[in-house]
Formats: C-alpha cells, structure tokens, sequence
C-alpha cells in the first residue's frame, strides 16, 4: 500500500512531469528526422510543386476584370492587324476577257449641197425698199438676191476672187438687166464680199443642189 503511494506521487510531481514530457519530445523529434532522410534520400531529384495561387481561389482562374491585372491597363495589348480577305469574284469576273473591239471610222454624212452649176459673172448690189418678184418685201438687211431665169428660194454661193471672201443667197427675184451682170446682190450680201463703194465687182458663183 504504501509503494503504490509513492509510485502515484513520483508521476504526479512537476519533475515527473516535465521529465516524461522531454522524453516524449525526444521521441517525437527523432522520428521526425528520421521519416525526413527517408524522405530525402529517395526523392532528392523531384522538386516541390509550390502553390501560389490565392486562397480560396482556382489556380486556372484568370483575372474577370481589367482592375485585377494593373500591367494589362499600364500598357494594352497590340492587337493584330486585320488580314484583307477577297470577296468571292463575280461570275463575270472570273470569265476570261476579250480584247476591248477597236472603234470603226464611221462615215460622215456630209450636210453641203452639191453643186449643179458655176461661172463667172458680174454682181451689183440694190438697197430700194420694194416687192420682190416672188411677192416677198425686199429686206436688204437679208442674204438675197436678184437672178435672170434661176427658180426661186434657189441656193447660190457667190465668191469674190479678189478678196476669197463668199457668201450664200437665196434667190427671191428677177435682174439684174444691165448687160455683163447676173447676180443683183442685197446690199448685205454684198458687204460681205467687198466695199459697197465698189458697186460692183466680178464673182464665182455656184448653184448648190
């Protein structure tokens, strides 16, 4: 009875107490080095993964929003260019092309009356306000003149061969009847081939068809 007494007081004493405490420490503190050089010496080449990764947080996740990562704002991403892409052609495109056709000359169709007859002769000029033989009132402002036996609203074109200077009359009365003369011109007619100063000159003249 009295063994067991001392032994309980032995264990229950701080000495006690603090010298199992060291003991357990011991073993707990060689077991760990030892399970450590274990560890070591079979897997000294493999390195530790370190995660880090936030807590709480995938390590895939990346970033929702644009205030999470600061250097993606500081200095934006250079986006790629835009490829230029042709259309599908037209079928029309895709058809061979033929040579552009030449223009042809096309004729022109002359708008000139031919000319039925010609000669030489004298012309005057007459300026007096009057009928004419085709019942017209004689305008000498007008491109007309006076002709023995020609048809009336007759085209002729006279010409001056001093000068080369021509003009074109219609023919709306009889004259002129002095002998050498055939044409009795307008006086607007005859300016404009020669002075009215002259009175009268010697023409080419052409019946145009």
């Amino acid at each position: 009875m009295a063994g067991r007494h001392s032994r309980t007081r032995m264990f229950s004493s701080p000495a006690g107490i603090a010298a199992a405490a060291a003991v357990g420490v011991a073993l707990a503190v060689g077991g760990t080095v030892g399970a450590v050089r274990l560890t070591s010496g079979s897997d000294a080449a493999r390195p530790v993964a370190v995660d880090l990764s936030p807590a709480g947080t995938p390590s895939s996740a990346a970033p929702s929003s644009p205030a999470a990562s600061p250097s993606a704002s500081a200095s934006p991403s250079a986006t790629a260019s835009p490829r230029a892409s042709r259309s599908t052609q037209a079928p029309s495109r895709s058809k061979p092309r033929t040579a552009t056709p030449k223009p042809t000359a096309t004729k022109k169709t002359s708008t000139a009356r031919p000319v039925v007859d010609s000669g030489s002769c004298g012309a005057s000029f007459y300026s007096e306000g009057q009928l004419t033989a085709n019942g017209e009132y004689f305008d000498p402002s007008e491109l007309t003149a006076a002709h023995k036996t020609l048809p009336f609203d007759t085209k002729v074109r006279v010409t001056n061969p001093a000068t080369g200077k021509s003009v074109t009359v219609r023919i709306n009365d009889r004259g002129p009847f002095i002998e050498g003369r055939c044409l009795d011109l307008s006086r607007a007619a005859f300016a404009e081939i020669a002075s009215l100063d002259a009175g009268h000159v010697e023409v080419r003249y052409e019946v145009l068809g």
